[in-house]
C-alpha cells in the first residue's frame, strides 16, 4: 500500500487560500461539473485516502491570489499515487465553485430621513396678574406664537421675592393651562414672576412681569348690584316663598347687614345668608307682615353702599262693608255699597255684582270689573223677587265672601191682572197592563238566559214572578229586575229542572195582569255525540 502523504502541511495552506480567495475581485463563474459523476469519485477510496482527497486543491490556491483555475496535471499528479489523482481533479472544481460564489444579498430598507432638530418653543405671551388677596396671587398669559414640531408639553411658573435672584418652581407639574394661582404667600411679600413653556426641546424664554408684584388684596369699593326687577315693588302672595338673590363686589369681603323700615330684622321670620359675592333674602312662608322695606348695605373699611327694596305681602280682599236697595221702579233696582274694611293689603281693582231670582235661587253675574260704588241693575223680569250681592277684587282675585242685600227687590205688574184658567184635573190611574208579553224560549244546559217584558200602570203596579205557578221569591238562582215598567228574570245557569211555564204578575190597587211563557232546557250538542 502507498505511503500517505503529509496532511498537516497540506492544511495549513488551505486557510490563507481561502483568505486570498475573499480578497481577489470576483471572478466569473466556473463551469458547472457533473455532479452524478463526482459524488461516486469521493467516496470510492479508502478509509487512509479519503484525506489527501480532500486536500488536494488547497496547494494551487494558494500560489497566486487570482481566480481559480482547473488544476494542471501536474499538480494533480504530485501529492497522491495513481488512485488519489482522478479524485482530486474531481473535487477541485465543486470547491473552486462554492469558494467563488457570492452570498446572495438581501434588500436593505429605505434609510429614514433624520428627524428633525429638537427646538424649544418661543416666549409665552400677554403675561399679567388676573387678581390677588392677602395670601395668593393669580395671573394669566397667553400660549407661544411659535410652538414647532415638538409640541407643548406645558408651563413652570417660577418665583423670586424682590430684591433677591433665588428663583423657583411654584408648581410642581407642569401646568397645561395658561391660567396659574400662586398660593400660600406671606402678605406684604413683592413677588418677580416669569413663566417659561417647555417641550421635548427644553426651555423657552422666559416672560416676566415688568415689575415685582405685591401679595396684599387690593381695595375695592363696594357696590350693591339690586336686580331690575326689585327696584320696583316686589309683590308676593300670603304662603309664597320669599328667596331674593343682591350680588355685590367689593374687596376684600364687605360685611353685609340688613334692616327692615330701619330696624333690625326678626331673625325667627327673615333669613339673611351672605357669601362672598351675594346675600340672600329668604322666608319660608310669608304673611303679611313681613312687608316692608328692606334695606341692605355692604361696608369695607370706611367705604359702604346702601340699597332698599320694597316687599308687599297681598292676599284675597274682604267684602264690601255693607250693600243696600236704594229705590226700585219699573224693572230697574238701584244699588249702594262701602268698600271693603280689609282690601288684602293692596289697592281694590273692581266689584262684581249678581243678582239671583226668589223662585230658583240661582245666581247670574250682572256687572264684573265694575269701579264704582253704585250700580242700577236694569232689565228685571216683571213679577219676579230678587236679591242681590256685591264682591270685591284686588290683584289676586275676588273676595271669598260677599256682601248681600237684606232686603228684596220686587218688579210689580203694573196694568195687567192676569187670571190663570180653571182646569180639570186628569185622572192618570190605569190597572197594570203588559205593553210586551213573555216569548216561549229554548236553552242550553248551563247557559244563563233572560225572560223579558214590559208593564205599565198607575199607581206603579207590583211584579211578581212565578214558575210553574210557584213563586220565585228570593231565589239566588233568579236575578229579578224591573226598572221604568221593563221587566226581567235571568235564570242563572239552568239545570235540567229549571225548564217549565214562567209566569209574570203585575198587580196594583186598581187590578192585576198576567202573562207567561214556555222554558225549554235542551241538552248540549257535545253530550248528545258523546252518547253516541
Amino acid at each position: 500500500m502507498p505511503s500517505k502523504p503529509a496532511p498537516i502541511k497540506k492544511a495549513a495552506k488551505k486557510e490563507p487560500a481561502k483568505k486570498e480567495e475573499e480578497k481577489a475581485p470576483e471572478p466569473a463563474p466556473a463551469p458547472e461539473p457533473a455532479p452524478a459523476e463526482a459524488a461516486p469519485a469521493v467516496e470510492a477510496p479508502a478509509e487512509g485516502e479519503a484525506a489527501p482527497a480532500e486536500e488536494a486543491p488547497a496547494a494551487p490556491a494558494a500560489e497566486e491570489p487570482q481566480p481559480p483555475i482547473p488544476p494542471p496535471a501536474d499538480a494533480a499528479a504530485a501529492p497522491a499515487p495513481g488512485e488519489a489523482a482522478p479524485a482530486a481533479q474531481t473535487d477541485a472544481p465543486a470547491d473552486a465553485e462554492a469558494a467563488e460564489a457570492p452570498a446572495p444579498e438581501e434588500p436593505k430598507a429605505p434609510t429614514p430621513p433624520p428627524p428633525p432638530p429638537k427646538e424649544p418653543t418661543s416666549v409665552p405671551l400677554d403675561l399679567f396678574v388676573e387678581d390677588k388677596n392677602d395670601t395668593s396671587v393669580s395671573i394669566i398669559w397667553s400660549q407661544p406664537e411659535i410652538v414647532g414640531p415638538s409640541g407643548l408639553d406645558g408651563y413652570t411658573i417660577e418665583i423670586c421675592k424682590d430684591g433677591t435672584d433665588d428663583w423657583r418652581a411654584a408648581n410642581a407639574d407642569l401646568q397645561k393651562s395658561c391660567r396659574y394661582v400662586i398660593k400660600n404667600q406671606a402678605t406684604g411679600d413683592r413677588l418677580k414672576i416669569r413663566v417659561v413653556a417647555v417641550n421635548a426641546g427644553g426651555r423657552s424664554p422666559a416672560a416676566a412681569l415688568p415689575e415685582a408684584v405685591l401679595v396684599k388684596e387690593v381695595a375695592d369699593r363696594p357696590k350693591v348690584r339690586l336686580p331690575r326687577f326689585l327696584r320696583q315693588r316686589y309683590v308676593a302672595n300670603v304662603g309664597d316663598k320669599i328667596n331674593l338673590t343682591i350680588p355685590f363686589t367689593g374687596k376684600p369681603k364687605p360685611v353685609v347687614s340688613w334692616t327692615k323700615n330701619g330696624e333690625a330684622l326678626d331673625t325667627k321670620r327673615v333669613n339673611i345668608r351672605s357669601a362672598d359675592r351675594d346675600s340672600i333674602l329668604f322666608i319660608r312662608q310669608a304673611e303679611r307682615d313681613d312687608s316692608g322695606v328692606y334695606e341692605m348695605c355692604v361696608k369695607v373699611e370706611d367705604f359702604e353702599d346702601k340699597a332698599s327694596l320694597t316687599l308687599q305681602i297681598v292676599e284675597l280682599p274682604g267684602p264690601p262693608a255693607s250693600v243696600k236697595i236704594v229705590d226700585t221702579w219699573g224693572f230697574n233696582v238701584a244699588l249702594e255699597w262701602t268698600p271693603p274694611t280689609d282690601s288684602g293689603n293692596t289697592e281694590i281693582k273692581g266689584y262684581t255684582i249678581q243678582k239671583a231670582d226668589k223662585k230658583t235661587g240661582d245666581w247670574f253675574t250682572v256687572l264684573e270689573h265694575y269701579h264704582r260704588l253704585n250700580a242700577t241693575i236694569s232689565d228685571l223680569i216683571m213679577g219676579n223677587t230678587y236679591t242681590f250681592r256685591v264682591f270685591s277684587e284686588n290683584k289676586c282675585g275676588l273676595s271669598e265672601n260677599a256682601a248681600v242685600t237684606k232686603g228684596e227687590a220686587k218688579i210689580l205688574k203694573t196694568g195687567i191682572e192676569y187670571r190663570p184658567p180653571d182646569y180639570k184635573e186628569r185622572d192618570f190611574t190605569e190597572a197594570p197592563k203588559f205593553t210586551t208579553a213573555l216569548n216561549d224560549r229554548a236553552t242550553t244546559i248551563g247557559y244563563s238566559t233572560k225572560l223579558l217584558c214590559s208593564v205599565r200602570g198607575l199607581p206603579k203596579p207590583k211584579v211578581i214572578w212565578m214558575k210553574n205557578q210557584m213563586i220565585i221569591g228570593d231565589d239566588p238562582k233568579y236575578r229579578q229586575i224591573c226598572v221604568q215598567g221593563i221587566c226581567s228574570l235571568e235564570i242563572r245557569k239552568p239545570g235540567n229542572f229549571d225548564g217549565g211555564v214562567y209566569t209574570c204578575k203585575a198587580k196594583n190597587d186598581h187590578g192585576e195582569a198576567v202573562v207567561s211563557c214556555k222554558l225549554e232546557v235542551k241538552q248540549p250538542a257535545i253530550a248528545d255525540a258523546d252518547k253516541k
